[in-house]
């Protein structure tokens, strides 16, 4: 994949020249919401790429779109107009089941309120998205084991969700969307919970996943200081992605 983006929001085609195929291209989507009897835009129109290996910050206020276009990315929710293509596949021309197939192979999600199961340990946190991946207990307990090694949290594989602090939480959430190796890591404000020291703790993780694991990470924030961690930070204002 091609590196290196400019720090703009971009369309596809410059000045008549070929289209660069990307990890992901954004093209022209829109996304309306039906509200009694009115249309609602919570996306007007964007347009970007986001190259393999990068991390991407898309910062804007509560109600600005961003978590809808974090949504749309990860396949989970289908836009109006437009068109989202993830390593040359077009995500929203799948059906239902391909879809699924889709995130399980190519998207790791961390939600902004961790989304723990209280009554499974940490270890059986972190195992439950291969459920469906037909990968042996065996396995499953070593991978697990493994990202848990990763983001420093081996030792309280056994523990409940509520024996860990904030931010060992966001560790386990960190652990559980990596566990399949996807190549797409989506954080939806990753640190919105967490005091400034923990949040930069958690930041650190995710550049250095991004650094020397090579995932490609998306992280949408109302925090510009997050967005320093990040390679490149796009705005989303009014629905609108715009040049920061």
């Amino acid at each position: 994949m091609v590196s290196g983006l400019s720090n703009e929001c971009l369309t596809q085609q410059e000045n008549g020249m070929k289209t660069v195929e990307h990890l992901i291209e954004i093209r022209d989507i829109g996304k309306e919401y039906q509200i009694a009897d009115s249309k609602v835009d919570a996306i007007r129109k964007m347009d970007f790429y986001v190259d393999d290996g990068d991390f991407v910050g898309i910062m804007g206020q509560s109600g600005s779109g961003k978590s809808t276009l974090l949504s749309i990315l990860g396949g989970l929710n289908h836009p109006s107009r437009g068109e989202v293509l993830v390593d040359t596949l077009d995500v929203y021309a799948l059906n239902s089941e391909q879809r699924a197939d889709f995130r399980s192979e190519y998207i790791g999600i961390i939600f902004q309120s961790f989304q723990l199961i209280s009554y499974l340990t940490v270890l059986e946190n972190v195992k439950m998205p291969m459920a469906i991946t037909g990968i042996a207990a065996k396995e499953q307990n070593r991978m697990a084991r493994e990202v848990l090694a990763k983001v420093g949290l081996l030792a309280k594989a056994d523990r409940l969700p509520d024996q860990l602090s904030g931010g060992e939480q966001e560790r386990v959430a960190i652990a559980r969307a990596i566990v399949n190796r996807p190549p797409i890591l989506l954080a939806d404000e990753p640190t919105g919970n967490l005091d400034s020291e923990t949040a930069d703790e958690i930041m650190r993780l995710l550049q250095q996943l991004n650094e020397e694991e090579g995932l490609t990470i998306i992280m949408v924030t109302h925090n510009a200081e997050n967005c320093g961690y990040a390679g490149r930070t796009l705005v989303v204002k009014d629905g609108e992605c715009m040049t920061h």
